[in-house]
């Protein structure tokens, strides 16, 4: 085994770590927003889907009917 075989097992080594610890911060955000009544979004396709807090699947945006003026 030479030195360049190393170094490409530790860079997917830490690679895979990475993914783990991004798809744990997804999974935890996703929950997060379940719980705050917060809709989920996702794309799949190019097409924008949106998880509502009741579970529902659309496609319709939630979030056009927030005025941005009343978060100020």
């Amino acid at each position: 085994m030479n030195s360049h075989q190393v170094i490409d097992i530790q860079a997917f080594i830490q690679a895979a770590e990475f993914k783990r610890i991004g798809n744990c911060a997804v999974r935890k955000a996703l929950e997060e927003n379940r719980q705050l009544g917060i809709p989920n979004v996702f794309s799949r396709n190019g097409k924008l889907y949106y998880e509502l807090p009741n579970g529902e699947i659309t496609t319709e945006d939630p979030f056009k009917e927030i005025s941005l003026s009343a978060a100020a």
